[in-house]
């Protein structure tokens, strides 16, 4: 006698069996095409999944590495404006300090001209007695300076820049004055009738110090002039060539 399955039940169907039925399917899908229609759809949506995936980070590293050069270069733009204006400054200034200097030269250089400018004691004037004539008339035996003609009252200048160290009376040279000139050298003025300046007072070339006359020991009125290297007597120098090396035409 044949037994049957119990009436009711159903058996899960065996391994062999579901191996068969799945592969009697994929073949009749593949007969029919549906597994290709399926399958490219599943496919398409894989590579859409990589490029939503990977194409949005490549974009965003390419924007941030723009982003990053473009501050790069704004940065070192800024910094060659900032060194071009600081070289700008730099140059004004040593253009500036070129030019200071540059005056400061001409200042000195005008103040050297002007203490160095010099002027005959008596204006118009000439030489009667020359540097070191023999004569009786001087205890050295020679003149110590020169002799300029002028009458008495004769406005005396002095010949260049200079301060006051004598203003008196000087024996032989009657009444006279003594300046110790701005180079160091000393001018002495003698024979004078009147004196204009004191001891200590600062002098400028050609202002008026006294007026000529003949005190002291002469034979008549001049001017007695001695340039020296000290205020004393017996320090004297040729006062031609020291009036001449100051431009002075005598």
């Amino acid at each position: 006698m044949a037994f049957t399955g119990v009436s009711g039940k159903h058996r899960r169907p065996s391994r062999m069996k579901r191996t068969s039925a799945h592969a009697a399917g994929v073949a009749a899908l593949a007969t029919t095409g549906v597994v290709g229609a399926l399958a490219a759809p599943a496919l398409a949506a894989e590579n859409s999944v990589e490029q939503t995936g990977l194409t949005p980070v490549v974009t965003l590293g390419d924007q941030a590495a723009e982003q990053v050069d473009a501050q790069a270069a704004a940065q070192q733009q800024a910094a060659a404006e900032q060194l071009a204006e600081e070289i700008a400054h730099a140059k004004a200034a040593a253009r500036a300090a070129a030019a200071r200097k540059a005056e400061e030269r001409a200042a000195r250089e005008a103040e050297r001209k002007r203490l160095n400018t010099f002027v005959s004691p008596i204006t118009g004037s000439y030489v009667s007695t020359g540097y070191l004539a023999s004569s009786s008339l001087w205890s050295s035996g020679s003149h110590t300076g020169i002799d300029f003609h002028a009458s008495t009252g004769t406005p005396v200048h002095a010949v260049g820049y200079g301060t006051v160290v004598e203003a008196g009376w000087g024996g032989a040279y009657g009444n006279q004055i003594v300046i110790k000139m701005d180079d160091g050298t000393y001018t002495q003025y003698g024979h004078l009738s009147s004196f204009g300046v004191s001891v200590g007072q600062r002098v400028v070339t050609g202002q008026q110090i006294a007026l000529s006359g003949a005190t002291g020991n002469v034979t008549g009125a001049h001017l007695h002039f001695e340039a020296r290297t000290t205020a004393e007597y017996g320090s004297d120098i040729d006062p031609v060539a020291y009036l001449r090396s100051h431009g002075v035409n005598v």
